[in-house]
């Protein structure tokens, strides 16, 4: 039996069709379901789910929505009880990118979704990309503030290491298979390129000792 919907509940309601959407997608994917399975799943009428998604699309842009901000948070945690700035900026991009492998491997179907809000640059993608951005951006104007990090511009630092780093942080490109480096070992090339160098300049001046004969 269906229930009448009320405007009252409708944090509930909305969450109540997504969780029917995400099974169905887990089931036969997210191309093949329909906004009549979704509301069969969730016991409500298609009109009653209109009342609360303007379209399918708009439906599967809150699942991503909530998939993205799980991984924010727990990449914006993982900074918070990380140390110096390589390490946070480890800790933020190793999470982001342990996450994403896994949904890859244990939910494939849900990882399709994503990766095609991600190439298809849906608004919720571009927003969670700019979320990350920011977190980066922040941990490297730190880090140059305290003389960790190399000084130059905290944007163009972190548009080159997100660049560098695309293919284990992005779900349209992560492949378990690919053959590449392994993150830590692009992490500590980007580390390395990220670290400020102190250079002894007087030591280059001081005149070479003569090799005795």
């Amino acid at each position: 039996m269906q229930e009448p919907i009320s405007q009252a509940g409708s944090p509930g309601i909305r969450q109540r069709i997504a969780q029917a959407a995400i099974r169905l997608y887990r089931q036969i994917g997210f191309k093949k379901t329909t906004v009549a399975d979704i509301a069969r799943g969730a016991s409500m009428s298609p009109t009653n789910v209109y009342r609360f998604f303007a379209s399918k699309q708009a439906i599967e842009e809150a699942v991503v929505a909530d998939l993205f901000e799980q991984v924010s948070a727990a990449a914006t945690l993982a900074v918070l009880l990380s140390g110096s700035a390589l390490d946070r900026l480890t800790a933020a991009l190793s999470t982001i990118s342990q996450l994403h492998e896994h949904r890859l491997q244990n939910d494939r179907e849900l990882n399709e979704l994503v990766a095609a809000a991600v190439s298809g640059s849906w608004a919720v993608a571009l927003s969670y990309a700019d979320r990350i951005r920011g977190l980066v951006r922040t941990i490297i104007a730190g880090g140059q503030a305290s003389g960790e990090l190399r000084p130059g511009s905290p944007m163009a630092m972190t548009c080159c290491l997100l660049e560098a780093m695309d293919g284990y942080l992005n779900p349209s490109r992560i492949n378990a298979a690919a053959v590449r480096p392994t993150f830590d070992e692009m992490m500590d090339f980007c580390a390395g390129a990220l670290h400020h160098q102190s250079i002894d300049l007087a030591a280059d001046l001081r005149p070479k000792a003569v090799a005795q004969g």
